[in-house]
C-alpha cells in the first residue's frame, strides 16, 4: 500500500523541484510554482566604515562566512508569475555562508545538542485520521527514477516515501552519509535548519538577502546567476539534471546526485552552489502575490503563508534549485525565480545555508 495515499501530509512534500513556466507537457496550474520544488540590522551600524568589515569570517559551526555588502537591486523575474512583478529592493550587509552547511557540521550539531530532525520523529495517529497505523513510521521522501513515466503531472511518479530515510541516510536504510561528508545536509524540515542555525549563532536568510548574494552584483535580469549562458567553455557551472527527466541522468556534470560543496565555481561574492545542487530554505512565509506590495527595505516576506493550490499547507520559500532541476521540467534554479516548501516534509534535495547579522560578533 502506498503511505502517500494515506497520509496527506506527505501528498504535499513535493512542491520543491518541478515545473517551469516553459514546460513541454501542459499542467493543469496557472503557476509552474505549483509544482515547483521548494531583520533590519540596527541602525547605529550603518555607521560602520567599510574598511573595518573582514570580507570572510569563520562561524562558531566553523563555516566560512562572506561578508555581502547591502545595496539595492532589482528583484523578481518576468519568467515566473509567483516571481512578478520585478521590483527594487535594498537590503543591509550581512554575512552569509560561503557554501551550503554540510553533513559533517550537522552531524557537530547533532552529537552537541542531541537534536532528533522531524524525519527520526515518530508519527502521532492522532494527526493522522483513518490511516493504517502501521504506516505511520519515521521516513522521508526520497527520489527514485522511474524506467518509464506517464507524463510528467504525477510527481509520485519519481517520488517515493521511504521508512527511515532521514539526513543519517538520506535514500533510506542502504545509503549512508559516509564518504560524503562533503555533501550539502539534505533530509531536513523549516524547523530543523532553523534550530541549527540558532545553535551557530546565526539565521536562515530573507528571500531578499539570498536572491541579492545570489546576483553577486549582477543586477540586470539574465538568464542565469551567473549569466546568460548555461555552459561556460563547455563546462557545466552548476549541480542540475541533464537528459531525460525523470527516467535518464546523463550526468554531464559528473553528478547524479548532491555533490560535495564548492564543486563548481563561486559567484562574484564567493559564494557557491546558489544555483543548483540543493534548494534552501529561506525565512520568509510563501504567498504568490507578496511581490505586488512588498516592502522596498529588507523585506522579510508576509505575517503568513498561503498557495492557493494548497490552502491548508504552511509553505516556506526555497531558493536555487536542486539536483533534479532541468528545463524540461523544474526551470526554478534560473535567476529570479522561487520555490517552495511545505514545512515538516524534507526530501532528500533540500538543504540550506545561514546568514548572520552584522551586529553579531563572530
Amino acid at each position: 500500500m502506498n503511505i502517500f495515499k494515506s497520509i496527506p501530509l506527505f501528498i504535499i512534500i513535493f512542491v520543491s523541484c518541478q515545473s517551469g513556466a516553459k514546460n513541454k507537457e501542459t499542467v493543469n496550474f496557472p503557476d509552474s510554482a505549483a509544482m515547483c520544488y521548494t531583520s533590519a540590522i540596527p541602525s547605529r551600524f550603518s555607521a560602520i566604515q567599510k574598511d573595518s568589515l573582514e570580507k570572510n569570517m569563520i562561524g562558531e559551526d566553523k563555516s566560512e562566512m562572506v561578508m555581502i555588502e547591502g545595496g539595492t537591486f532589482e528583484m523578481g523575474s518576468n519568467s515566473f508569475q509567483d516571481a512578478q512583478p520585478i521590483h527594487k529592493v535594498t537590503v543591509n550587509s550581512f554575512y552569509m555562508d560561503a557554501h551550503e552547511v554540510t553533513n559533517a557540521q550537522f552531524e557537530a550539531f547533532v552529537k552537541a545538542t542531541g537534536y532528533v530532525t522531524v524525519a527520526e520523529r515518530p508519527l502521532d495517529p492522532k494527526d493522522f485520521p483513518g490511516a493504517d497505523p502501521s504506516l505511520l513510521v519515521p521516513g522521508s521522501a526520497v527520489f527514485k527514477a522511474p524506467n518509464q513515466v506517464q507524463g510528467l503531472q504525477n510527481h509520485l511518479q519519481w517520488w517515493e516515501y521511504v521508512p527511515d530515510a532521514n539526513w543519517r541516510q538520506p535514500e533510506g536504510p542502504n545509503s549512508s552519509i559516509k564518504g560524503r561528508e562533503n555533501h550539502p545536509v539534505t533530509q531536513l524540515a523549516y524547523q530543523d535548519a532553523e534550530a541549527y542555525a540558532k545553535w551557530a549563532g546565526k539565521r536562515l536568510p530573507t528571500e531578499a538577502e539570498w536572491e541579492y548574494a545570489a546576483k553577486a552584483g549582477k543586477h540586470q535580469q539574465e538568464t542565469y546567476y551567473w549569466g546568460s549562458e548555461k555552459l561556460e567553455n563547455g563546462k557545466w557551472l552548476a549541480n542540475i539534471y541533464q537528459g531525460e527527466f525523470p527516467t535518464k541522468n546523463s550526468k554531464e556534470d559528473g553528478f547524479e546526485n548532491t555533490a560535495p560543496v564548492k564543486s563548481f565555481p563561486p559567484n562574484a561574492y564567493g559564494l557557491y552552489d546558489m544555483e543548483g545542487n540543493v534548494w534552501e530554505w529561506c525565512s520568509d512565509y510563501y504567498r504568490p502575490n507578496f511581490y505586488q506590495n512588498s516592502p522596498k527595505e529588507n523585506p522579510k516576506g508576509p505575517a503568513d503563508s498561503y498557495d492557493p493550490q494548497e490552502p491548508g499547507a504552511i509553505k516556506r520559500v526555497q531558493r536555487g534549485g536542486s539536483f533534479l532541476c532541468n528545463d524540461n521540467y523544474c526551470e526554478r534554479y534560473k535567476a529570479g525565480s522561487r520555490g517552495k516548501g511545505e514545512i515538516n516534509s524534507p526530501t532528500n534535495n533540500v538543504g540550506f545555508r545561514c546568514v548572520k547579522d552584522l551586529d553579531s560578533s563572530l
